[in-house]
């Protein structure tokens, strides 16, 4: 049913602009609606996992994914007092055709943004959202702030974790303070960094996440601690490095040495929001985190969006109707999406033991346990990262 329809997506980041590509692909007619005034993201890195990278690959625009970014080989855990290693899950022993890499976000946005417009879609820059109407069987009607009037026959919104769209569909939301705020940052590596792998960094209350991005010349970072107070749900809010380096004063050498480097350090509270109700009505539908925010501790929110913008694209092309395509296209997600969010949930908890025994004991029987079976590591996400939603897998 997508040949010659007219969509409007709201929001130009990982989500709207592979929804974009997905559809164009299948002869709609797409004009993307993005805020700002330039498509550009945050500096921080990424991680596209197997599931993630099959549908980049199914969009046309793997190879040059591949050409960006780091492939990865392992992720490591490690203590956090003396760096000393826990578990190794190795993901070169990832099955043929599994690819795994570390990416820059803002040359995922731009990899997927060319490839948008060379498929013919239009990206409008400026256009921050003031209101969003339903006018029921005549479709949605989009105003902005400079006073522009958009008709959707058909709406989507990929506008993110304070989504619009999300509002009309389900009222407003409540998310809740974790007791958690993360701060990012990219440091400069010189020389490159040789190393291919993420080392997650447990200590109690806290961890801090390392890898490198392009071609190992920056070191991105990500750290979390535990704390009562509460901090902005926001990517753009600046902190001092100092604030950074004191929180984990007592962590291994080699993140106390990457740490010290910092110059330009973003902080951010991080949010619960439940998994909206209703993803779709009529003719407009929700999908990345404005339809399911995730927790950053499985590194699957971009590769989310990614499957939800394949599956969306797949169900409207096989569908009579907006609606009945919608309806299909969220009742194949929910029976993937809450697991991948509770899972993320758990890493959270995992990673801050705070009791020294018990610490102590889950460090010694995941060493032992990748001590005498090493291949199991990996083979523990079989069900995340073995899932190609480009096949038609439900």
């Amino acid at each position: 049913m997508l040949i010659g329809q007219k969509i409007t997506i709201l929001g130009a980041g990982i989500a709207g602009l592979s929804a974009a590509l997905a559809l164009s692909l299948r002869g709609a007619q797409v004009t993307v609606l993005e805020q700002a005034e330039a498509i550009r993201e945050v500096g921080a890195g990424i991680q596209v996992s197997p599931n993630g990278f099959a549908v980049l690959n199914a969009l046309g625009v793997g190879a040059a994914l591949k050409a960006r970014a780091v492939r990865a080989v392992a992720v490591e855990l490690r203590d956090y007092r003396a760096g000393r290693h826990v578990m190794t899950v190795d993901l070169s022993s990832l099955p043929e055709g599994q690819d795994y890499f570390f990416v820059h976000r803002s040359d995922l946005v731009e990899v997927l943004a060319e490839a948008t417009r060379a498929a013919g879609a239009r990206i409008n820059l400026l256009q921050q959202v003031e209101a969003i109407e339903d006018h029921g069987e005549e479709g949605f009607e989009v105003r902005t702030a400079l006073g522009g009037c958009h008709k959707a026959q058909i709406l989507l919104g990929a506008d993110g974790v304070h989504s619009k769209l999300r509002t009309v569909l389900n009222g407003p939301a409540e998310p809740f303070f974790t007791g958690q705020v993360a701060w990012r940052a990219t440091i400069p590596a010189s020389p490159a960094i040789a190393e291919r792998r993420v080392k997650v960094f447990m200590g109690p209350h806290r961890h801090v996440v390392m890898y490198p991005l392009r071609e190992g010349q920056l070191m991105n970072i990500v750290a979390v601690q535990e704390r009562r107070d509460w901090t902005a749900e926001s990517w753009t809010q600046e902190d001092s490095p100092e604030n950074l380096l004191r929180a984990f004063a007592d962590f291994d050498g080699e993140v106390k040495g990457w740490l010290s480097r910092v110059e330009t350090v973003h902080q951010w509270g991080l949010f619960r929001h439940p998994v909206a109700r209703h993803w779709y009505r009529g003719s407009a539908a929700i999908l990345g985190d404005a339809a399911h925010p995730t927790l950053p501790f499985l590194a699957q929110g971009a590769c989310m969006a990614l499957e939800d913008a394949w599956v969306l694209a797949e169900s409207l092309s096989n569908a009579e109707t907006p609606e009945s395509g919608f309806a299909a296209y969220q009742s194949q997600r929910l029976k993937r999406v809450p697991r991948v969010i509770e899972a993320a949930n758990k890493n959270a908890y995992r990673y801050h033991l705070s009791f020294p025994p018990l610490r102590l004991a889950a460090h010694t029987a995941l060493r032992l346990a990748g001590n005498l079976a090493p291949g199991a590591a990996v083979k523990q996400f079989d069900w995340l990262y073995g899932l190609d939603v480009t096949k038609g897998a439900a």
